[in-house]
């Protein structure tokens, strides 16, 4: 799917963050190969092994177990949890995170448009925030108005996109997500607006 496959009359586009502007784990394999140095430097333990093991665990079982694995496996210290806790929130990244390339069309071609760009993002505002200003955007950022719906409630609740509805007067049936994930189906539907999984466009 394209831009031009769109209904015209949309005239509002929200987007999730994490694997739908861009790979998830382009973000989160840096911060893993950063603390991983640490620990070498720290506790002599070899940074390629812990890269290695962190990634696997992200891959197999999920980005919340990588730190409690770190320490099941290499019996890191408790105390480095806020130190790994610290780098996903604050990381200053080695590389820019890259738009996925179909996606960044998409956005030119809506905000060429002059139709509005939203990101409204689940999880960690410090953390999303932190992600959205190491994405190369190529010129976009004035374009892209960000709601962290953890400031209010996670979606699928609806209150975030109720609250960017009356703060951009908009109408339901002009805005459009575009979802990757059961909460955003379910928050699209529960607030009437229609939604398309980002893998049409991928």
């Amino acid at each position: 799917m394209k831009y031009a496959d769109i209904d015209k009359n949309k005239t509002a586009f929200i987007f999730e963050l994490d694997d739908v502007i861009y790979p998830e784990k382009d973000y989160l394999y840096q911060v893993y190969y950063l603390f991983a140095s640490l620990l070498e430097y720290t506790e002599l333990i070899d940074a390629k092994e812990t890269t290695n093991l962190m990634i696997n665990t992200y891959t197999t079982k999920g980005k919340e177990f990588v730190f409690e694995n770190l320490k099941e496996v290499l019996h890191i210290d408790e105390k480095f949890r806020n130190n790994f806790n610290n780098l996903l929130d604050t990381v200053k990244l080695p590389l820019k995170l890259l738009v996925y390339k179909d996606i960044l069309n998409l956005l030119q071609e809506i905000v060429v448009d002059r139709k509005k760009v939203f990101i409204v993002t689940n999880g960690n505002p410090a953390q999303q925030l932190n992600k959205i200003k190491q994405t190369e955007w190529h010129g976009l950022e004035p374009y892209l108005i960000a709601y962290f719906a953890d400031e209010t409630f996670p979606k699928p609740e609806p209150d975030v996109i109720n609250l960017l509805i009356k703060d951009h007067d908009l109408r339901r049936r002009d805005i459009l997500m575009i979802e990757n994930s059961e909460a955003d189906r379910l928050c699209a539907e529960v607030c009437g607006i229609d939604c398309i999984n980002v893998q049409e466009f991928l």
